[in-house]
């Protein structure tokens, strides 16, 4: 399988998914301002959305959207424990939290990394996120990951978001625990991995 990333983009998460599930993956860098795959080819017509991450399956198939690739992934290698089992009720909760990190963080972001984006505007979308994550911040204050105390793809997906805030100059000093869970996370034998892979730490 490929997976079509971006150094440090969203497409980390799947990412760290692959590599905590051990799953090994064709990975195809993408510039995201020419659209193009870093090997060779027109990155369009893989994703004509135009964005990262991309799955190219063995048969020629593409996913697209974050939240679904990791899942699909978490799913190959049920004996890993990154998602809970289909059906049930955990597994209802870890997409609530794979929703909640997509539209109210991940999409929150976006507008900061634009030069163009009005200082008020970013202003409003910095406090924005402080209030989302007010709400991450009390469930880490009981619990070393979202979901409990393993480690799932909701994790890898959050991680990945958070990393951007030192970017965007969001203060991250009111959440201790979120903090605390960034550096936890960081230090994970795939985790590193994936990062180093991506150049992103040596």
């Amino acid at each position: 399988m490929k997976l079509f990333y971006a150094s440090g983009a969203c497409s980390l998460s799947p990412h760290i998914v692959a590599q905590e599930a051990g799953i090994e993956l064709s990975l195809q860098k993408v510039d995201l301002k020419t659209k193009t795959i870093a090997s060779q080819g027109d990155f369009l017509t893989v994703n004509p959305k135009g964005y990262v991450p991309v799955l190219q399956l063995d048969d020629g198939q593409v996913l697209t959207e974050g939240p679904v690739i990791g899942q699909y992934l978490a799913d190959l290698k049920p004996e890993k424990g990154l998602a809970p089992k289909a059906g049930t009720l955990p597994r209802y909760r870890l997409q609530e939290w794979l929703g909640y990190i997509n539209s109210e963080l991940h999409k929150t972001y976006s507008p900061l990394f634009s030069p163009a984006t009005p200082a008020e505007t970013r202003a409003e979308r910095l406090a924005y996120l402080a209030k989302r994550y007010a709400l991450v911040e009390k469930q880490l204050a009981s619990h070393p990951y979202l979901l409990g105390e393993s480690f799932t793809v909701a994790d890898a997906y959050l991680f990945t978001i958070t990393n951007w805030a030192g970017a965007v100059k969001l203060d991250l000093a009111p959440f201790p625990h979120l903090r605390a869970y960034q550096e936890r996370v960081a230090a994970r034998p795939a985790v590193k991995a994936a990062m180093k892979a991506e150049g992103l730490i040596k």
